[in-house]
């Protein structure tokens, strides 16, 4: 797909970017790049090929989900400002 220098200030409008005659020619030539490479990947016949998440086969690493640190729930509540049954009150913020 090859763009012309309409179709880029036009982007360039939208995008609200101020942009000049020589940096309006380099992003057509950049963005008429981009387009021919998308168009190159669309043309490669995928059909049988499942989706991935990821090009190699690898899986995370788990840890032990286990207790790190004591429990200072109450340290904490009792220097809040404002506790009522276990959380803390805060003022609103959305209306």
């Amino acid at each position: 797909m090859s763009l012309t220098t309409a179709d880029v200030r036009k982007v360039a409008r939208l995008a609200r970017l101020a942009i000049n005659e020589t940096e309006i020619e380099t992003a057509r030539a950049q963005l008429s790049g981009i387009f021919d490479l998308i168009a190159e990947m669309q043309a490669v016949d995928t059909k049988g090929i499942a989706p991935m998440s990821h090009a190699q086969d690898l899986s995370q690493r788990l840890r032990e989900d286990v207790v790190s640190e004591a429990d200072q729930r109450e340290l904490f509540q009792s220097i809040a400002p404002q506790v009522e049954a276990g959380l803390y009150l805060v003022p609103q913020v959305i209306e």
